[in-house]
């Protein structure tokens, strides 16, 4: 009984242990970022859809770092984005994928680029 006990201990605590190490790379990167994320093509679309949206980010907003529409606003808060993203605390009204939320962690991560 005790051996079954030990080993669903050590079963969850391996479980724990490994989503925190998922969430440690997206929180400081890792290396399978290939530098070639795209504002234009990648980024700008995620938050054009999730953060720019009525009530929101869109136009004349000044809900937290204000209006998301446009390069400049976006890169002036890249990283503030990263850490709402990967720490799921943004977007509120829904969620985004791991791919999304590495798509943005990379770019932020690669000097948040206007390409």
């Amino acid at each position: 009984m005790i051996k079954k006990i030990a080993g669903v201990l050590t079963g969850g605590i391996m479980l724990l242990y490994g989503c925190y190490n998922d969430k440690e790379e997206l929180l400081y990167g890792n290396d399978t970022c290939d530098g070639n994320t795209s504002f234009a093509m990648n980024v700008n679309p995620i938050i054009q859809a999730n953060c720019a949206i009525p009530d929101c980010h869109a136009a004349g907003s000044s809900n937290g770092p204000g209006a998301l529409t446009t390069y400049g606003q976006i890169k002036n808060v890249a990283v503030e984005i990263k850490s709402a993203v990967v720490s799921r605390f943004m977007p509120k009204n829904g969620s985004l994928t791991e791919s999304q939320i590495k798509t943005i962690s990379c770019w932020v991560d690669a000097g948040a680029p206007n390409n």
